[in-house]
């Protein structure tokens, strides 16, 4: 069987590694470690905005992992989700902080447009592939997709950090599906990558906003951070760094 889906996505996506391009295979052992979360832990930008959460990470967005992040994102490499889903996985363990109870991914939304171009919600995916690794582990988590943007945004290439914050302000909102989630549970916003913090900020202010978090902390996850984010993921990657050749 496993054998069977490695052919059929090579019918669909390119043979080589989306980490680092070694062939015939989607995604090589290195480029797997990179993503294992081994090295998870707090990340935080400088300066913070104001309202972002505890956010954890479980790797430095920069090398195989950003060609790994982009390759699903953008390029429609869908079975990427699964690897990806371990990852974010990783970085949501440390963030729940040792509580009990219902864990209640909340996916950052992307705009309709990029869905529609893109074919596929990126965060919404992979948080179902990592709630689905956290269950097999024990942990009750399910994906809860209740923010939704309330307006329209520009695109946050190329925007600074203020700018940024400046876009996304009162962007999202919780919709009516936001009661769905249970009283009680943990919160952890969850997306792909994180760089000013700016959008996880919005997406907390609007959790709050709605009264979600019932007085709890709001915490957040992402497969991937900027590197200026954090010093103790950077330096565990480097150390065990080796080539995909």
């Amino acid at each position: 069987m496993r054998g069977w889906w490695q052919e059929l996505a090579g019918l669909v996506l390119p043979v080589d590694c989306a980490g680092c391009g070694a062939a015939r295979v989607l995604l090589c052992a290195v480029c797997r470690d990179a993503l294992s979360g081994a090295s998870a832990g707090p990340v935080r930008p400088s300066p913070p905005p104001r309202g972002l959460p505890a956010v954890h990470a479980a790797a430095v967005y920069e090398g195989a992992v950003r060609a790994v992040v982009l390759a699903h994102k953008e390029r429609g490499a869908l079975p990427l989700a699964g690897r990806l889903g371990t990852a974010l996985a990783a970085a949501v363990r440390p963030a729940l902080a040792g509580a009990g109870g219902e864990v209640a991914l909340v996916p950052v939304p992307s705009a309709r447009r990029q869905v529609r171009a893109r074919g596929h919600d990126p965060a919404r995916r992979i948080a179902l592939a990592a709630a689905a690794r956290l269950r097999r582990a024990g942990v009750p988590a399910r994906v809860a997709p209740v923010l939704r943007q309330r307006r329209a945004v520009a695109d946050q290439a190329g925007l600074g950090a203020r700018q940024r914050r400046e876009n996304l302000a009162g962007a999202l909102e919780v919709c009516r599906d936001g009661t769905r989630v249970t009283a009680g549970a943990r919160i952890v916003l969850v997306d792909d990558v994180m760089t000013t913090g700016a959008t996880l900020a919005e997406a907390a202010r609007a959790v709050r906003a709605a009264g979600l978090a019932r007085g709890a902390p709001v915490r957040a996850a992402v497969v991937a951070a900027a590197a200026g984010s954090f010093v103790q993921i950077r330096s565990a990657t480097s150390r065990g760094q080796k080539s995909c050749e």
